[in-house]
């Protein structure tokens, strides 16, 4: 099978936005594909080096949520960036081919510096962070990533870098193509994107009284003062909410009553915490398993980190060789 290639960032609790928008989809393809996912904790290290006891918590929170929504260690591999060492070395090598102008290029370099002014992030590892993410994919040969539209261009810096070595050195590396993919939005309880840094996320380990508290404080048509009061749906992220997360019927008569006063608020919003918590209740029941025993989890990671270091080892026995290192 082709093998398919993708991680995140150990950067703060998952969410349902990371959920409908790359978990689910992770879960699929590990059906068609040879599918390697991993956790990226030296990623996360980009920003948040001045914190590590939040690291550590965000690496397990993140590897629990990947076994919870349906990532099984026998159809697909596992691991954490950190333990294959020679993602390492790889990222060096390749930090001798790579202009600076392509990395300072990359259009989330300028982008993160002004959202994350309370940081410093004058560090080589974050200017480095496609480097990295560039040998994250190619030290797997991996044929696909999947990302959304949106994130072509990131990969595209990869493909570049591969070019580059390739003609250097002799074709090692595969270009990494885009399995595109259709990430629904999910908006965050306020409205706005779904985002750890903007505080408005639903998190799966968020308890379901949590859960319940958020959507039924979320902020609905401003219109609707009363009860009686008319409103338009589009304008309530508690509508936008249904979109993702309820049936299309249910979604005509929420709409139907928020435009004829027919419903209350909270009659919608109680069909919303509903098809939520259908979606999240065996995720927190496996959760519940997995932090009750974690050398069951410990054994799966091991497990991972074991298969994939088997390849990385390949690959950069072919790195080595082809740029005269052997």
């Amino acid at each position: 099978m082709d093998r398919v290639l993708s991680g995140m960032q150990s950067s703060g609790k998952v969410h349902l936005g990371n959920l409908v928008g790359a978990l689910q989809n992770w879960v699929k393809l590990q059906e068609k594909y040879d599918c390697y996912y991993f956790v990226a904790d030296w990623h996360a290290l980009t920003t948040g080096y001045a914190n590590p006891a939040a690291l550590h918590d965000s690496v397990i929170d993140l590897l629990v949520n990947y076994i919870a929504a349906g990532l099984d260690p026998d159809k697909c591999t596992i691991f954490l960036q950190s333990r294959i060492l020679e993602h390492a070395e790889l990222h060096l090598l390749l930090s001798m081919i790579t202009p600076v102008g392509w990395l300072e290029r990359v259009p989330t370099y300028k982008e993160k510096q002004q959202e994350l002014q309370d940081r410093d992030l004058s560090n080589y590892g974050f200017l480095g962070y496609p480097l990295l993410q560039t040998a994250d994919i190619i030290i797997y040969r991996a044929k696909y990533v999947p990302v959304g539209v949106d994130q072509v261009p990131h990969l595209e810096i990869s493909r570049e870098i591969a070019r580059r070595f390739n003609n250097f050195y002799g074709e090692v590396f595969p270009e990494p193509d885009a399995l595109l993919t259709q990430f629904p939005k999910v908006p965050g309880v306020d409205g706005r994107k779904m985002s750890k840094s903007y505080g408005n996320a639903i998190y799966l380990s968020d308890s379901p009284k949590e859960v319940e508290q958020k959507i039924r404080t979320m902020t609905t048509d401003p219109a609707r003062v009363k009860r009686t009061d008319k409103g338009d749906p589009e304008l309530s992220p508690v509508f936008q909410l249904h979109k993702v997360f309820s049936t299309k019927e249910e979604q005509a008569e929420v709409a139907e009553g928020c435009r004829t006063a027919g419903i209350g608020c909270i009659d919608c919003k109680k069909v919303l915490i509903k098809n939520v918590f259908t979606m999240l209740e065996p995720i927190w029941q496996k959760r519940a398993e997995l932090l009750n025993n974690p050398d069951q989890l410990h054994a799966i990671v091991d497990k991972g980190n074991d298969k994939a270091r088997k390849v990385a080892q390949e690959t950069m026995q072919l790195v080595r060789k082809a740029m005269g290192l052997y």
